[in-house]
């Protein structure tokens, strides 16, 4: 707040601090906690932008009267034909369009991205020729309410005894050790899981959460090709179920590159999705974000959920 006040009286903006902390309390924080007791891997980032962003303070904005609403996400805004169309920032290394799958036609019409032209560190320059004090501002870091990155202290805090101990299973049921909670697993892992004995590496292949079981395999299991998606949000030029299928490229982790894919609507909040190549790791809550063939303009996306 206090370097957002710096900067404001630098540039001689007006600064205004709204209270958004029970909000983000409510639609954030809690939501994180009850997807992972569902056994899910969430993303808040896509939540609060869905939320207290480009919800609560879009209409602030409005409220105010101001003609756009800016942020500093690395995306490209592109407008054709009156319409306006996300893009990948020209600095990939630093894209944020998977955490904005989730903005509304409506939305993308207000908002401005002025940063998807910049390269990071053309941005930090900028900042030190107008002399302001977050020039050399360290990046953010994780989860902005989780920064020693200890998720499952964060659960417990909000549900004191989530935490239940149960068995490490394979996938034929055979007990090969005990955990202290599902809440300290996502799907993928290997790390901590306290099996010795074995002569192949194993994962966390799924999360069992009415038996209280952390199945794991061998990585082969966790393959996947065919994704099945609910919530789905449509930023296409013609309707969603227009077509039986789309050419696509699709996203299922952040830090992945968008991937050869096919789109099948169900219905216009539910589709599946055919990954070309499988793809690992593959978990509940994640989410699955649609490009164009090329993999340069934002299509939508949907969240990820067990069949």
């Amino acid at each position: 707040i206090y370097d957002a006040k710096r900067v404001s009286e630098k540039l001689e903006i007006d600064h205004y601090v709204l209270n958004y902390e029970s909000k983000f309390k409510n639609e954030v924080i809690e939501k994180f906690a009850d997807s992972y007791l569902r056994g899910e891997t969430p993303i808040p980032c896509v939540n609060c932008n869905q939320t207290v962003k480009f919800r609560d303070l879009f209409e602030s904005a409005k409220n105010l009267n101001a003609d756009a609403l800016i942020t500093g996400h690395y995306v490209k805004k592109i407008i054709n034909n009156n319409i306006s169309k996300m893009y990948r920032p020209k600095d990939l290394n630093r894209d944020q369009t998977y955490f904005l799958f989730a903005t509304t036609q409506e939305q993308l019409n207000y908002l401005h991205f002025p940063l998807g032209d910049l390269p990071k560190e053309e941005t930090r320059n900028i900042a030190k020729k107008l002399n302001l004090e977050v020039a050399d501002k360290p990046d953010s870091q994780d989860i902005c309410f989780v920064p020693d990155g200890n998720y499952a202290a964060v659960i417990e805090k909000l549900h004191p005894g989530s935490a239940q101990p149960g068995d490490i299973v394979d996938q034929s049921g055979k007990v090969l050790g005990t955990h202290e909670g599902i809440i300290h697993y996502t799907i993928g892992q290997r790390r901590g899981l306290g099996i010795g004995g074995l002569t192949d590496p194993i994962y966390v292949v799924r999360l069992d959460i009415e038996n209280r079981h952390v199945v794991v395999g061998p990585k082969e299991m966790l393959a996947t090709r065919h994704v099945r998606l609910k919530e789905v949000n449509w930023l296409g030029d013609k309707p969603l179920t227009d077509q039986a299928e789309w050419s696509i490229a699709a996203k299922v982790r952040s830090t992945r590159p968008p991937r050869d894919a096919v789109l099948r609507p169900l219905s216009e909040t539910e589709a599946v999705v055919e990954l070309m190549m499988a793809e690992e790791g593959v978990a509940p809550g994640q989410a699955c974000v649609f490009y164009d063939p090329d993999g340069s303009r934002v299509l939508g996306g949907g969240w990820i959920t067990r069949d």
